[in-house]
């Protein structure tokens, strides 16, 4: 089996296409994993809502921004965020901005319930019975510092000792990882969207499994970044400056 695996998609169908383009070049896949943050802080969150339902066999697991959408809670912690710092202010004001639209967008378009429905994690084993959790952030959470390179494998494990699993695909932090900590083999295929700099390539992640064993191989993917932020002027996107930040490599994401 072949399965296609990535994450932080964040509403820019143009490099969704540029990388369900380059999976196919790659002979395809028969299922797509996709780990969560679909649509928010993005141009085009109905466009990229509806690439992934024609997608087969896909399954999906709720990113923190994808719980943004559905829920008011997250209004009243950034409000409280910037009241203990009055120079984050501007970025909330900005996020908020960005939430409020993009969550117009599905609501009207009917996407709300499907997004509200999305599971926290999925869990699943190869045909050589490893066993397989798809999270977006870490354990039992879509948020929270997630996992990155600069931490010691001590400080990983925290986050992934009670994972219960051989594999573990989590995104979140947008950057590209291969580890194995104790035994358990921890993968971040990098994000679709919104990337860390100097790489703005898209990434992502193909599995190939059968009841010998698996093996992965990591993907990068150029594609129009100028093209995106021309599409996110045109829209006249009521955040305009934080998406194309984001898309230039020049804002970090929130954990």
């Amino acid at each position: 089996m072949r399965i296609a695996i990535f994450s932080d998609i964040h509403g820019n169908t143009i490099a969704l296409d540029a990388v369900l383009a380059d999976i196919q070049s790659q002979g395809g896949v028969d299922e797509y994993w996709i780990l969560g943050d679909l649509v928010a802080i993005g141009h085009d969150p109905l466009g990229v809502l509806e690439q992934l339902s024609k997608l087969p066999n896909a399954h999906f697991v709720r990113g923190n921004t994808d719980r943004y959408l559905i829920s008011d809670q997250i209004y009243q912690e950034w409000i409280e965020r910037a009241k203990k710092d009055l120079n984050q202010l501007p970025r909330t004001i900005e996020e908020i901005r960005s939430i409020n639209w993009t969550r117009g967008a599905i609501t009207v378009a009917g996407w709300f319930e499907w997004l509200a429905a999305l599971p926290l994690d999925r869990r699943c084993a190869l045909p050589d019975g490893t066993r397989v959790l798809c999270v977006h952030a870490s354990v039992g959470t879509d948020e929270g510092r997630g996992m990155n390179p600069q931490m010691t494998d001590d400080e990983l494990w925290e986050l992934f000792k009670e994972c219960e699993a051989d594999l573990v695909f989590v995104g979140h932090t947008h950057q590209a990882q291969d580890r194995i900590v104790n035994g358990v083999r921890l993968i971040n295929p990098c994000s679709i969207s919104n990337p860390i700099a100097p790489d703005l390539r898209a990434g992502y992640v193909l599995l190939i499994a059968d009841e010998k064993g698996y093996r992965l191989e990591q993907h990068r993917v150029d594609y129009d970044h100028e093209a995106v932020v021309e599409a996110i002027h045109k829209i006249k996107h009521p955040a305009a400056d934080l998406v194309t930040q984001h898309i230039r490599g020049q804002q970090l994401p929130r954990q």
